[in-house]
């Protein structure tokens, strides 16, 4: 049989993993779960974009790594765009199926583990609350193991001659890049792909979590966690805390 649209895109098995678990079905379970698989997706892509920046980063191909995020940015926009989706479910529709899904959790994706390792957030103390296979374990492992993100940002600049090897260091090496942007253009527009992968990260993260509190308050979550309580908790993780911190030390006039 010839290739076709749907044999290339597996489109009917794809159209078969939506599974609803409450008797009848409820009609905004389908939205429920393929918001979550899309974003499952995403974050396949965007592992995809990171894995393909980090190599340019290795070889001091900054263009290649510009690209990437380009992409990232523009998944990440999306990605916050589907809660605006998810919120024309109302509480009480969600609540009529919500007890279907414990003890599962959007806590226990692995994918998403994957993304914060890979960027060097690596609190491994959580995954004695996800349930892993072989497979999924060693991807885990390996992020973990590997140098991350943020690792090779510094090591691509160490090659630069810049020092990094302490956090008030890493600072100033920030500073002195912004603050001669022309000198340093390449470094500068890596640094702000950075902060705004990290920023949009955020905004997403403070999206979830005000979606989370609008469809069911300060109830528990489904996996166990404070639900709202804890996912408020998540956003003081930054991937690029000095990216942050050198902030404070830019005032006007400083730039290049």
């Amino acid at each position: 049989m010839p290739l076709s649209y749907g044999s290339y895109l597996k489109v009917d098995e794809l159209l078969a993993l939506q599974q609803p678990l409450s008797r009848p079905a409820h009609h905004d379970e389908m939205l429920f779960i393929i918001i979550h698989q899309v974003y499952e997706l995403w974050f396949k892509q965007i592992l995809h974009e990171l894995d393909a920046a980090m190599l340019a980063l290795d070889r001091d191909d900054l263009p290649s790594v510009a690209k990437r995020f380009r992409r990232i940015h523009t998944i990440q926009r999306l990605l916050e765009q589907q809660i605006d989706i998810l919120e024309t479910m109302a509480p009480q529709e969600f609540n009529q199926f919500r007890d279907h899904l414990h003890p599962a959790s959007g806590f226990q994706s692995v994918q998403f583990r994957e993304l914060e390792f890979a960027c060097g957030v690596r609190r491994t103390e959580v995954l004695k609350w996800i349930e892993l296979d072989d497979a999924q374990r060693v991807r885990l492992e390996r992020r973990a193991d590997s140098p991350s993100l943020y690792d090779r940002v510094k090591a691509l600049l160490a090659r630069r001659g810049f020092a990094v090897a302490t956090s008030p260091e890493l600072v100033e090496t920030f500073r002195q890049i912004y603050s001669n942007e022309a000198a340093h253009y390449d470094l500068y527009r890596l640094l702000e792909d950075l902060i705004e992968f990290d920023e949009r990260f955020l905004l997403w993260r403070s999206r979830h979590v005000m979606m989370v509190e609008r469809m069911i308050g300060q109830r528990p979550g489904t996996g166990g966690s404070l639900g709202a309580k804890y996912l408020q908790s998540t956003l003081q993780h930054r991937f690029f805390p000095e990216l942050w911190e050198v902030r404070t030390c830019l005032g006007e006039g400083n730039y290049g």
